[in-house]
């Protein structure tokens, strides 16, 4: 008679980061937010081929909107723009906010930590899947906005807003540090969405915190009369990345903004981290 054995409990076989990622790549909110990330770019340059106003668009002004039409890197960087302020505040907020808080709406969470799943385990892979999804995002708006530009507005080379002109290695060079720095910054938005999916049962209700935070922060940075207090807000170096289109690039305000946006996000994660080890999972 032979006696069947099963393999001992191990936590890290529980819950893998590949297994949640293959669990997220098949939510439609995540084709949703791929999707956005191909549009917009298809927009816009539907927009400047199409449009009544499409020869202003690329008028050659030193702005990157003006020369946006220069090169596929001009045209990449514009799309940044474009999207950085809202849209990939609003992607990243998705992406980290609707994690936990999802798995409490759909009363599936208290089964995975029965599962049993260690809670600090359980965060991590949303954690780290959440950032992941975003990074995807980010990408696919870089690739196919510069895939799109090559063939529409041909392969010349970054011509930098605060003028003069990149060969292509430092057009590369400059296009990864500003994607880069973007996607540190939407580590701000992420934190707080995370910690606020910890907070809440509500999927929509942490997403939508996360952005009206941001939203306000933004609002506070707008406000002159605030002066200096203004470079304590993490939200104040968001556009810092355009330092490095310049000759020579500052790293100054990059680094302090880069700072800010791993330290918050450290800070909101451990606070999340320490109240879902004490939250009572009734969902």
């Amino acid at each position: 008679m032979s006696t069947v054995t099963s393999a001992p409990y191990a936590a890290r076989r529980t819950l893998t980061v590949r297994t949640e990622l293959v669990r997220q790549l098949r939510r439609r909110r995540t084709l949703v937010a791929f999707g956005l990330a191909v549009a917009l770019p298809l927009i816009v340059v539907a927009a400047v081929k199409l449009g009544p106003q499409s020869r202003g668009f690329g008028d050659g002004d030193l702005d990157l909107v003006g020369l946006a039409t220069a090169g596929p890197w001009n045209f990449t960087l514009t799309m940044l723009l474009f999207a950085s302020g809202f849209l990939l505040t609003i992607i990243a907020a998705m992406f980290l906010g609707d994690t936990v808080a999802s798995e409490a709406s759909w009363s599936t969470m208290r089964y995975l930590l029965a599962a049993p799943v260690p809670r600090r385990r359980f965060l991590r892979a949303k954690m780290i899947v959440g950032l992941i999804l975003t990074a995807i995002t980010l990408l696919i708006l870089v690739a196919v906005a510069f895939l799109i530009a090559l063939v529409v507005f041909g392969s010349a080379p970054l011509t930098s807003p605060l003028g003069g002109s990149f060969d292509v290695a430092t057009s590369w060079q400059r296009l990864a540090i500003v994607t880069g720095y973007i996607g540190i910054q939407l580590l701000i938005p992420a934190g707080i969405a995370f910690l606020m999916s910890v907070l809440t049962d509500v999927p929509l209700g942490a997403v939508g915190a996360a952005v009206i935070i941001v939203i306000v922060l933004n609002i506070l940075d707008a406000i002159d009369a605030l002066g200096d207090l203004r470079r304590f807000l993490p939200t104040d170096y968001g556009g810092a990345w355009a330092d490095a289109l310049g000759q020579q690039i500052a790293w100054g305000d990059m680094a302090i903004g880069a700072s800010y946006a791993l330290v918050t996000f450290a800070v909101l994660a451990a606070i999340a981290v320490l109240r879902f080890d004490r939250k009572d999972i009734l969902s």
